[in-house]
């Protein structure tokens, strides 16, 4: 590099490198000599007199804190506030300790964050200077990683497993705590890359990497989700007691029932339905929902609540659950199971015979539930099949039917966005082997509790909205122009068409979506249409929501499994005045001046859990594929990219790459607004949508990647001109070639030593 770096670059190197900032070692990162060298001694000083770096006095003894500068932040003290110390203090020398002043609306922070901070020198009995900040940097502490470690005579080698990563890291003798050849570990960053590989420990010794239920474990690790509560949240949840009758609403004689999948182990909300009696109100419905009153015992401020604030949500794998809330409060005194007595906030809402909701009030109440259904039981009894649980309920269940098939003409009238995208379903054996991967049944009795739930959460929105109350709203943004843009041209390119010109609205999309049905396009348009919208996530602004056409909206119904929902329950909790309990859970004066961190924080930790949800996934059908290596599928193209293509297969739903060095010898020239690939001396076009069948050449269960070869597209041989003329141009020595050669490389190490 001969050009000097600026001031961002400088500031975010010398964040990354804390202990190599030194001209001399700055100078030798960035490739700088001579006069350039000069030039960044003076920029170094400028950013000095900024205060975006400490200055130094001779001999490397640092002056007073400068009145912007970079800190590290440190654990709460007993009284609960948050100090930091200056980022790379050197040792022997006093360091000044930092009160980190949080301000409203600013970003969520906990131990190890590094910050950008204004620094202000004060004279306090516990502090020096108390820092504002400006900007949280970066997750402060050593990169962790995880891989495959291979010994070596003097320590080994770890080989990261990250998708698309060709890293090797040395692991020095001493430094690998015990670790066998071949293991799947943990390990964290000692020092910044020099010549050769970088330096790592090994922390942590995760076992034989093959093993079934290693797959979720690395996703675990890999993203940092936190799977084992601490003593004190523990200690915290078996000290509970159950809830009382006072304060409460006696709802013990209605006829409320849950409704899940046959394999859930917690029941956080549950349905009763009946005819409105109400003359006034001709073949309506009354429709209760009831949730379980998780505030009741997750209260601000406790252990608890620090924990499901921090995990945000539960991550769900196939194999195993990571739960927000301990198993005393998610499967016990927080589930609504047959038979038990249940500490509740529902909800009573009035539907007309169009399915438009008239009316609703809160309540916190004590209900007992009837039976817990499982979808296809509810389904059956829906189709008048009926078992020794739905028997005795087949009037409510007609009618709770009924009042369901009424709210979907007026959700038709909404036209809230209408995606048919199966959901794929991955049993595991009791040892975690892969036994089958289908695709799940999408019934009724699924749409009939999606469809109250979203009431549900559209009233509790609505009921806050009406108090002036604090909440988080569920915030869904209508697409991008560009991502919209290139939605209509494949649209165009598949024989469709998409509105333009005017205020797009979910109706445009359904428009869209029609078209496709029953047609080669299908899955593909509604695919394209998932990609193309924005991803959700909780704000203090209500900016409406726009997949499901709605202007107010909340989640209410999954405090067991969302932060979001047990925030939105103690605003209802304060906005009643429901007693005894509303000033202990209620929402809280740190609650409401936390509400922007809160939001920011947990729409982070939902990425985090959905990121680590996918990649499992896919690394169970990987595994699920490995022993049909070398057998054809048929499939669609879904993504086009200048390395290769991307192809999801029928049968299972998964996602393989075909190399474009697979392709042919000739050069493919990539155009990405079209999303296509063309042969320069074949012609053979190949695009999103096209039928193709594939054979699996590779199926790696550590990364969840899947290599195929292209045989055919649309029916016919894959178009393959002999060698000769113009050889691979420059898309065969892109990055995605370089990959999966790094990839070849790891893999034939991993199974040689």
């Amino acid at each position: 590099m001969d050009r000097i770096p600026d001031k961002e670059e400088l500031r975010d190197w010398m964040a990354e490198n804390p202990e190599a900032s030194g001209l001399r070692e700055i100078a030798r990162a960035f490739g700088l000599k001579g006069g350039a060298r000069r030039e960044l001694k003076a920029l170094l000083a400028e950013m000095a007199e900024e205060g975006l770096v400490a200055p130094r006095r001779r001999g490397g003894r640092r002056a007073g804190l400068p009145p912007v500068g970079l800190l590290d932040v440190l654990a709460p003290d007993a009284g609960g506030d948050l100090f930091a110390r200056p980022k790379d203090w050197p040792e022997g020398e006093p360091v000044p300790r930092v009160l980190v002043v949080a301000r409203p609306g600013g970003p969520a922070l906990g131990e190890g964050d590094r910050i950008l901070a204004k620094l202000m020198a004060v004279r306090a009995e516990d502090h020096d200077y108390q820092a504002r900040v400006i900007r949280k940097l970066e997750r402060a502490g050593p990169k962790r990683l995880l891989g495959i470690f291979r010994k070596g005579a003097e320590g080994g080698r770890l080989l990261a497993i990250d998708r698309g990563s060709d890293l090797e890291w040395r692991i020095p003798a001493g430094e690998a705590m015990g670790a066998k050849d071949g293991e799947l570990v943990e390990a964290e960053q000692t020092a910044p890359p020099r010549m050769g590989l970088r330096k790592a420990r090994v922390v942590a010794v995760l076992g034989d990497p093959s093993a079934p239920k290693s797959v979720s474990l690395i996703a675990i690790h890999q993203h940092g989700i936190p799977d084992e509560f601490p003593d004190s949240v523990l200690a915290e949840a078996e000290g509970m007691e159950e809830a009382g009758m006072a304060g409460r609403e006696d709802l013990r004689d209605l006829p409320l029932l849950t409704i899940d999948p046959s394999d859930a182990r917690d029941h956080d909300d549950a349905v009763c339905a009946a005819r409105d009696e109400d003359p006034a109100n001709p073949g309506g419905f009354v429709v209760w929902v009831a949730i379980a009153d998780v505030a009741h015992y997750v209260r601000p401020g406790g252990a608890l609540d620090r924990e499901a604030r921090k995990r945000g949500n539960s991550t769900y794998f196939p194999d195993r659950v990571v739960p927000m809330l301990p198993e005393r409060l998610s499967g016990d005194l927080c589930s609504l199971h047959e038979g038990v007595e249940r500490a509740v906030l529902a909800l009573r809402m009035v539907f007309d015979a169009q399915g438009d909701r008239r009316d609703f009030r809160f309540t916190r109440g004590m209900m007992r539930s009837r039976a817990s259904l499982s979808y296809h039981q509810a389904q059956a009894a829906f189709e008048g099949r009926f078992d020794e649980a739905t028997e005795p309920l087949a009037g409510m269940l007609g009618d709770l039917h009924a009042a369901w098939k009424a709210t979907v003409q007026a959700r038709e009238a909404r036209q809230p966005l209408d995606l048919d995208l199966p959901e794929r379903q991955i049993v595991l054996s009791d040892e975690g082997q892969v036994l089958s991967v289908a695709f799940r049944d999408r019934l009724d009795a699924h749409r009939l509790i999606e469809e109250f739930m979203v009431q549900a959460n559209v009233a509790a929105a609505e009921a806050l909205i009406a108090a002036r109350s604090p909440l988080l709203f569920r915030v869904h943004e209508e697409p991008p122009p560009d991502k919209l843009e290139a939605l209509r041209e494949l649209a165009v390119n598949s024989g469709f068409t998409l509105a333009k010109g005017q205020v797009l609205q979910t109706r445009h999309l359904n428009a869209l979506l029609a078209q496709a049905e029953g047609s080669a396009f299908d899955e593909l348009i509604n695919m394209a249409t998932l990609r193309s919208m924005t991803q959700a996530y909780y704000s203090l602004d209500n900016l409406g929501h726009f997949g499901l056409a709605l202007r107010h909206y909340a989640h209410f119904t999954s405090p067991i499994r969302r932060y979001a929902d047990l925030v939105v329950h103690r605003a209802l909790i304060s906005a009643h005045r429901w007693r005894p309990d509303a000033r202990a859970d209620g929402l809280s004066g740190e609650d409401i001046e936390r509400l922007g961190e809160t939001a920011e924080a947990i729409s982070q930790a939902e990425r985090r859990s959905m990121m680590a949800e996918r990649e499992t996934t896919d690394r169970y059908l990987a595994a699920w594929l490995t022993d049909r290596v070398g057998a054809e599928f048929d499939g669609r193209i879904a993504g086009v990219a200048r390395f290769g293509l991307f192809v999801k297969l029928d049968e299972t739903g998964a996602d393989g790459l075909v190399p474009i060095r697979s392709l042919g010898d000739e050069f493919f020239h990539h155009d990405a607004e079209a999303q296509r690939l063309t042969g320069e001396r074949s012609g053979q076009v190949l695009g999103l949508g096209q039928r193709v069948r594939v054979k699996l050449t590779e199926a790696e269960a550590l990364t969840g990647g899947l290599l195929l070869e292209m045989l055919e597209v649309e029916g016919e041989a894959l178009a393959r001109p002999a060698r000769g003329g113009r050889k691979r141009g420059p898309v065969r020595r892109g990055k995605g070639a370089k990959a999966a050669s790094a990839r070849a490389r790891r893999r034939a190490e991993r199974r040689h030593g």
